[in-house]
């Protein structure tokens, strides 16, 4: 027999009590304080004060859903907390769920670290979409060029990473042996929220393990703190680096589609657009094969590569998922 359809006033009616045998009698509580989210999980979410202390709390049922790195106001009790309210964040990276519905996956992030390497061999439009992405998003960006102890002489990739600082892009070149401890990554962290992005095999699991020695120890207390056994926690998780500031790792801010934004949004993500855009002869120009396009224009006079012209088309034409 088929399940019965809920109307949407049940669906809020099971939500409310849900959201009731969460919630704390208000004498319990006691004053408003100012946390960061460190981890969600199920319908709470594991907060950290600015003393440390850390609770889980739920959540109360007018808040929009909680992420990994953001900031909020809940009450403690004796064991746990409620969170009353989420501040406006700074920054946010989404990614598509199953429906192809946007869904936040952390928040409040300053820096992208895009990662690439020798081996495998980078492409650049994988780094061009990170890079639109962190620009959509109101982040930084900094490349960083890892395993640099695989490099030889007249390796492609160096080339690849010039074309980056030629735009203006910070490149920061690294690896295990020579620097072991990331110290020539930390002080352009510190004191500020960064994720790593890259393709599978350039070192990200291991650049994060050198900026943070004891992580498998800081992994287990937070999977003890949040008792993963008994709930579902999402991706993201966040951990304060030794040399201060934060990093927020997860497996779903590693990779980024573009298929929600529009082609202009793709354009403002290419530095070298910039002077150009809003210079074409036609206001709804596709920058493609219009006569009067300024980024054509640009083209032609090489002041914009063909590599990365290419790029930008190759990510406006993807087809979109129906």
């Amino acid at each position: 027999m088929a399940k019965r359809k809920l109307t949407h006033q049940q669906q809020r009616r099971i939500r409310a009590a849900r959201e009731r045998k969460h919630q704390l009698p208000e004498g319990e509580l006691g004053e408003s304080r100012m946390g960061v989210v460190i981890a969600r999980f199920g319908q709470r979410a594991l907060v950290e004060d600015s003393d440390g202390e850390r609770r889980q709390c739920v959540m109360r049922a007018n808040i929009d859903s909680l992420v990994a790195g953001d900031v909020v106001i809940w009450r403690p009790s004796e064991e746990t907390g409620v969170i009353e309210s989420r501040d406006e964040r700074r920054s946010e990276l989404s990614r598509p769920d199953s429906r192809g519905n946007l869904r936040p996956v952390a928040a409040n992030i300053d820096l992208m670290f895009v990662v690439f390497a020798p081996k495998p061999e980078p492409h650049g439009n994988l780094i061009d979409r990170y890079l639109v992405a962190a620009e959509h998003a109101g982040m930084e960006a900094v490349l960083v060029l890892n395993k640099r102890d695989l490099l030889t002489d007249n390796d492609p990739v160096l080339a690849l990473a010039e074309s980056y600082t030629a735009l203006g892009y910070t490149l920061i070149k690294t690896d295990k042996e020579t620097d072991p401890h990331a110290d020539l990554i930390r002080p352009v962290a510190q004191d500020r929220t960064l994720v790593l992005v890259g393709q599978s095999g350039v070192g990200k699991s291991s650049l994060i393990n050198r900026l943070i020695p004891d992580l498998d120890i800081r992994v287990g207390a937070l999977s003890e703190a949040i008792d993963k056994g008994r709930h579902t926690t999402t991706a993201a998780e966040l951990y304060h680096l030794p040399s201060g500031g934060d990093l927020i790792d997860s497996p779903g801010i590693r990779e980024f589609h573009l298929h929600h934004l529009p082609a202009d949004e793709v354009a403002h993500g290419f530095k070298e657009f910039s002077e150009y855009l809003g210079h074409c002869r036609f206001r709804d120009c596709q920058h493609d094969h219009e006569v009067g396009c300024a980024i054509l224009e640009a083209l032609e006079k090489g002041e914009i590569t063909e590599a990365r012209f290419n790029s930008y088309r190759s990510i406006v034409d993807a087809p979109r998922p129906d």
